[in-house]
Order: structure tokens, then sequence, then C-alpha cells
């Protein structure tokens, strides 16, 4: 599992996310009054954001004090949080399922995106946005699809640019495990590409909910806190009408007693009539679960041609996304052409670059070295024949190994007998001999001698060189 430096970085990070996605579900559950699909909804996009999303959450979304949390999610820019977030959450699910099973079945890249986009939008229209909010967008079910199409196509493809570009140029760059479902690497490259979604996303979400056309940051609360609440406010507006009366009460007895300095007419100075009611944003009144927020019957105001100039520029936006990495990296390629091949550092590749010739230019995989040897250890050690039968006997092992050529800097190499060079071998004229070789390699190989004058015929490959 840790063959590269990232994976150490990698798994520290999927411990921070799991740690963050626990919290977060705990808070929302336990803690935060909103509804639940928005509660999934931080949840899942803290499980693929990590510490991020628990940051987003933290300051966008969670309930800084009881009964609060109306007017801290008020603002536009944490309305425009919940949207991508609702956003997020459905679409990033789907591609990253998508991804998976495309990866599985060993499908070129290419088709592995369209395949993300098309199931992201399905998951994000059909079941997050239509289905889970249907309770409270009302209407039916088909008539929450219509009305969700253009904003869900949108932001999906905002979302969609953004991550794209970074799925093609990681995976198929020079580290290509990152195509294995079954890699670090892979989750590491999804989650980055949900960030970077969630980034061009936000934008046209804002926008959105300024228009009126997504929802944002709800409000639902117990019946219980409600009826609560209200308790405390008939009782601090009963308190405010007992000290107006006892106000009232004392500047009558005050005015007998020193009229030159009462206020005219008997009417309480500042400060004298509050009735304990503040800000009430987003209060729905009593009664059943309520969702507040002010998103309820919502009408959209944007008009046709700015629909149209936003629809147009996401279009825009998704097929630079998806288009544009073809002039760099080879879309045609699957994860079983190129196989979790390592890339050496500085190794070119471009859009027409094979998998075999990927392959063939592949460094040594780490998990395939069986030993690593210091500088101690030298090449060339003489190999002991067996006798067998008059015929002298050599066994030679091909295998995978680290070699120190420096004192500071070590070589994956393949070797002979774990050594390099390979063993020595020492044979006179007129000795009958046999060489076995096993092959450990993770590929097909031929021995090439050196200190032995021999035809072409009986050096280099099989049916090249070799009759």
């Amino acid at each position: 599992m840790f063959v590269q430096p990232v994976d150490y970085f990698l798994a520290v990070w999927f411990v921070l996310a799991g740690l963050s996605t626990a919290y977060v579900a705990w808070d929302q559950f336990r803690n935060n009054p909103e509804p639940v699909v928005m509660k999934w909804g931080f949840i899942l996009v803290t499980l693929y954001m990590g510490p991020l999303g628990l940051l987003i959450y933290v300051l966008a979304d969670k309930e800084p004090r009881p009964g609060e949390h109306e007017a801290f999610t008020k603002p536009l820019w944490k309305q425009g949080v919940g949207s991508t977030i609702h956003c997020v959450a459905g679409d990033a699910t789907g591609i990253i399922l998508a991804a998976a099973i495309t990866a599985a079945l060993g499908l070129p890249m290419w088709i592995d995106l369209v395949v993300e986009y098309v199931a992201g939008f399905a998951f994000g229209l059909f079941i997050f946005q239509s289905l889970f909010m249907k309770s409270m967008m009302g209407g039916t079910y088909w008539d929450n699809v219509r009305k969700s199409f253009m904003p869900e196509f949108i932001s999906m493809n905002f979302m969609m640019a953004g991550m794209a570009p970074i799925m093609s140029f990681l995976m198929m760059g020079s580290d290509m495990r990152a195509m294995e479902p079954t890699e670090l690497l892979f989750w590491g490259v999804m989650s980055f590409g949900v960030i970077v979604g969630f980034v061009t996303a936000y934008p046209a979400n804002v926008w959105m909910v300024a228009r009126g056309l997504k929802h944002g940051l709800m409000t639902e609360r117990e019946p219980e806190f409600d009826k609560a609440r209200e308790g405390r406010r008939e009782h601090a507006h009963s308190g405010a009408k007992a000290g107006m009366v006892g106000h009232h009460a004392y500047a009558r007895l005050d005015e007998h007693a020193k009229p030159r300095h009462a206020n005219p007419g008997g009417n309480p100075g500042p400060g004298h009539h509050g009735s304990g009611h503040g800000s009430s944003h987003g209060d729905g009144g009593g009664g059943s679960r309520g969702s507040h927020g002010g998103h309820d019957g919502m009408e959209p105001d944007a008009t046709v041609p700015q629909l149209a100039a936003f629809g147009g520029v996401s279009v825009l936006a998704l097929a630079l996304g998806m288009i544009a990495p073809a002039n760099w990296v080879n879309l045609a390629l699957s994860a079983r052409d190129v196989g979790g091949a390592i890339m050496p550092p500085g190794m070119i590749m471009d859009r027409d670059t094979p998998a075999a010739a990927m392959l063939d230019m592949a460094a040594v995989h780490p998990r395939l070295i069986t030993a690593s040897h210091g500088l101690e250890v030298r090449g060339d050690r003489e190999l002991e024949a067996r006798m067998e039968n008059g015929v002298k006997v050599f066994d030679l092992e091909t295998s995978v190994i680290r070699w120190a050529i420096l004192a500071d800097v070590k070589v994956d190499a393949y070797a002979i007998n774990g050594q390099v060079p390979g063993p020595r071998l020492h044979i006179r004229q007129g000795d009958r001999v046999r060489i076995n070789v096993t092959n450990r390699l993770p590929e097909s190989t031929t021995i090439h001698w050196h200190g032995l004058i021999l035809p072409n015929e009986m050096d280099g490959p099989t049916e090249i060189t070799q009759e």
C-alpha cells in the first residue's frame, strides 16, 4: 500500500477525513437544526473533502448557539455554500461510484469521463434533488425533476468542468496507480477532484440562490423547541409589561412627591418599553416540524437570457474540462492498459504514447522489490557450480532489488541472484554445463553474458538473434 511518499500523506489525510466526518455526523444529528437531506449532504461532502469539509461546515452551517441557526445562515455566501453542498453531495457520489466501476471494467479514460458525468447528473437530479428534496419543494416528483433540471444542469457542468481535468492529468500522469480503485492514490485524486469541483461550482450556486432558482441552507426544528422558544418570549413579554406597570406606578408616586422632576404626561423613559422580541428571521411559528429560511414557495426571478447565458457558459466550461486534457494525455487508455505503471521522473508522454511504450519505459514497481542492499554488498561474486553426473549445474534466479550505488543513492534494478552485475561463472573449455534460470521478474527476460565470445546466434533474444 505504501510505495511512494504521497501514500503516507494520503493515509493521514483519510484518517483526518474519517474523524472529520464522524464529528460532522455526530453534531448534525445531535445539535444542528436542519433537514435530514442537508445533514447527509454535509456528511458526504466532509467524507469526500476531509478537513476542508469540516471547515466549511463550522464556518457556514453549524449553529453557534441554540436558536441562532436561522440568523447565522442568512448571508448569501452561506446560502450559496448550502446549495453547493447539496449539488456536490449528490453529483460527487454518482461520479465516484461510476469512476470505480468503469476502472474495474477496464474502460478507456474518455468513456470513463462521459459515464461519470451522466451518473453524477442522474444521481444529483433524480435522487438527491427531486426525491430527497420533494417534501421541502412540494409538488409531484416529476414536477420537481422539471423545476430542478436547469439549476442542476448548470451546477453539474461547472462542477465537472473542475473535476475532469484533475482526474485526466493526475490519473494519466507519472503515477498511474491513480487509475486503480484498489490504491489510495485513486481515492486521493477523487478527493482532490471533488474539492476543485466544489470551488468551480460555488459561484454559479450563489447566483442561483440569489435568483431563487435553488435552495440554500434551511432550518428545521422540533416542535418542542418552537414551543419552548414561544414560552420564553411570552415570559419575557410579560416581564416587560410588569416592568412597565411598575414604572408607571413609581412615576405617579414620584409626581406627588417631586412634581417638578416628573416626565411630562408620565411617559416612561427610554429603555423601559422593550417586549423581549428580537430578530425573527426564519421563524416559522409553532406547530409541527418546520423548515425556516425563506426558501419555501420561492419564485425564481432569473430571466430567460440570463439562464441561457449561464447555461451556455457552463456547457463551454464543461467541454473545455472534458476535452482539453486530450491535447496532452492519451485518454484512449484504461486502467488495464497501463497496469498501475509508475513512470520515472522526467519521462515525457503525450497524447499519442501507447500503453506498450509506457510499460516499457515504466520504472520498477516498488511492490516487486524483494531485497534491499547497501554499499557493502557487491555484484560479480563467484557462483559455485554443483556437479550432476559430470555436468556443472548453475542455478540463476532473476528478481527485483534495491541496490545502493552511492552512500545516499539507491536504484531499483533487475538482478540475478540478488546482485548487480550478476554472479561470475567459471567454465573451462570442454566442460559440460547446464544453467537453470528461474524468472521472478514481472515480464519475460533473456540472459546476456559478459566475458565470453559467442556468435550472434547464441546470444540475445530468442528468434531475434538466436536461431
